[in-house]
């Protein structure tokens, strides 16, 4: 019997060159696991290691094979379970372009004010918010906008980072 599956958000860093997020997709297609969300950003002053933040679903059983597959991946320095292995921050950040008039345009700003998105370029017929936060957040707010006049989304995947001291 498999376990509950459940989203996790993993923190690999690897070397920075190419072809390296190439063999970390291609480990995660290959094997037929789906990644949700994924980032990559350079994080050395050298700018030589990069980390990619992967969110992926699994049953803890399948969680641990990705890890130890990742692990054996050649660019691959570290793999941290950030949902395993405690607190962690998790953002997302997405652009969301809304369309309309009168009613509807006052009723984009009430809703912007509210969730803490804000204006970053307006016609006299549409806005373009910014809004960050916790994916759940992010997701409810568009959802609201779609019933004003939801035009187009850009989203980022998710950001995270362990909570502490120590670096993951």
């Amino acid at each position: 019997m498999r376990g509950k599956e459940t989203p996790h958000t993993l923190a690999i860093t690897v070397d920075n060159e190419p072809g390296a997020l190439a063999r970390i997709v291609g480990m995660f297609s290959a094997r037929g696991y789906n990644i949700e969300s994924l980032t990559v950003a350079d994080i050395s002053e050298r700018h030589d290691v990069s980390r990619i933040t992967v969110v992926t679903t699994g049953d803890d059983h399948v969680i641990e094979q990705i890890i130890a597959q990742l692990d054996r991946l050649i660019p691959v320095h570290k793999v941290t379970d950030l949902t395993a292995s405690g607190g962690h921050v998790e953002r997302e950040m997405a652009l969301v372009k809304v369309a309309g008039k009168g009613d509807a345009r006052l009723e984009a700003i009430r809703l912007a004010d509210i969730y803490r998105a804000r204006v970053v370029d307006a016609t006299m017929e549409s806005f373009v918010f910014e809004i960050t936060g916790s994916a759940e957040k992010v997701d409810q707010f568009v959802d609201l906008m779609r019933q004003i006049g939801l035009v187009e989304i850009g989203k980022s995947g998710i950001v995270a980072i362990s909570r502490g001291k120590d670096a993951a």
